[in-house]
């Protein structure tokens, strides 16, 4: 089945398996932290395992293919072998012959911060494999991303980029039912632009498409909070998935599983009461 079909909101763990993520890098570099860690946010209500071997923070430099590859396929394969059926992998990347490895390991699911920009083969790899391919948008690359970015309307040519990329996608032959789209939520935007596209998820989630939201640990809501350590923001995290539920977001990228989950089920649980 595809997961994308499940009913009800959708929890995306994050696993890094890079020296230099912003909020987790070096803690799961070897295959037994990285599968364990797996396995305690498949305990705590994941429905997908995201594992990326490149750090996407602001200012990070390019790793090779060939390093991801090296980073991610042992610790897939070996994710792949213990998990539920019903629990999906995705890989983090924007390069065909990563996304193609990982398909090839056991994932199920890419998710392309570049949208395709970085690799166009990455689309056509997804339309042959009738995998599930998130797309999302960044302004620049993640060296460059936050250098004052600027937009003319921060929602309406954001949706116009996604509107643009989709097409694309399904011209090469993605199945619609296999598309996701992501605003990217801190990914060449100001505190200000963060806001205001949280604030209209809704231009999205109206699209046909499923929408998935990544605000986990972002240092925008540590301007908010007026906290400086990532770990700190789990509250502000979980406040954005039940608005992301509520304006009908599908799928939610995040650190911490428990507390996220809980906040999905219990905003939707909200919105179907029959009281």
């Amino acid at each position: 089945m595809n997961i994308l079909n499940k009913e009800g909101p959708l929890i995306m763990g994050i696993l890094n398996i890079t020296p230099d993520s912003f909020s987790d890098g070096g803690q799961f570099n070897n295959i037994e932290a990285a599968v364990n860690h797996g396995k305690q946010m498949i305990d705590e209500g994941a429905d997908i395992v995201d594992v990326g071997g490149e750090s996407t923070r602001p200012g990070s430099e390019r790793v090779s293919p060939e390093e991801q590859i090296q980073r991610v396929v042992h610790i897939i394969t070996a994710i792949s072998e213990t998990i539920p059926e019903h629990v999906k992998i995705s890989i983090d990347t924007t390069r065909s012959k990563v996304a193609e490895a990982a398909l090839d390991a056991g994932a199920h699911i890419v998710n392309d911060v570049s949208g395709g920009n970085d690799d166009p083969e990455i689309i056509n790899l997804c339309a042959d494999k009738n995998c599930p391919y998130v797309i999302m948008h960044m302004q620049g690359s993640p060296e460059t991303m936050q250098n004052n970015p600027a937009y003319d309307d921060v929602v309406s040519d954001i949706k116009f980029f996604l509107e643009t990329r989709v097409s694309d996608c399904i011209d090469s032959g993605i199945d619609k039912k296999n598309i996701v789209i992501d605003p990217g939520i801190g990914f060449g935007k100001t505190r200000e632009h963060n806001l205001t596209l949280l604030s209209h998820l809704k231009v999205f989630t109206d699209t046909d498409y499923h929408v998935l939201l990544g605000t986990s640990r972002k240092r925008f809501m540590g301007s908010i909070c007026t906290v400086n350590s990532a770990d700190e923001l789990i509250g502000a995290t979980t406040a954005t998935t039940a608005l992301g539920v509520k304006a009908g977001v599908k799928m939610f990228r995040v650190h911490d599983v428990k507390p996220n989950r809980q906040a999905a089920d219990v905003a939707w649980a909200i919105l179907n009461s029959s009281n």
